[in-house]
């Protein structure tokens, strides 16, 4: 038998996310900057064979999403001009 970490959004009856005390839950789709409050989201545990009772949900610690991060220019090229250079780029 073993445990099952679950992640619920306050308020919800099934779990959206997940996991294992060892590789732990990512919670994801969440905007860049999200300030999420303690108790947003609960965890609790279950077991895979469905033995034993669901624990108590306890609150997930208040936590901000990481700032997205822009993608790095491909596809660079440069065309002299009189002067310097044109520089382009394609963007995948």
């Amino acid at each position: 038998m073993s445990l099952v970490l679950n992640i619920y959004k306050k308020g919800d009856t099934k779990p959206s996310f997940t996991g294992t005390d060892v590789d732990g839950v990512t919670i994801t789709s969440l905007a860049a900057r999200t300030v999420v409050v303690k108790g947003e989201y609960q965890a609790s545990h279950t077991d895979s064979e469905g033995i034993l009772e669901e624990s108590d949900k306890v609150d997930v610690p208040a936590f901000t999403v990481n700032k997205a991060k822009a993608p790095a220019p491909t596809g660079v090229a440069a065309a002299p001009t009189d002067d310097g250079a044109q520089v382009t780029v394609t963007t995948a």
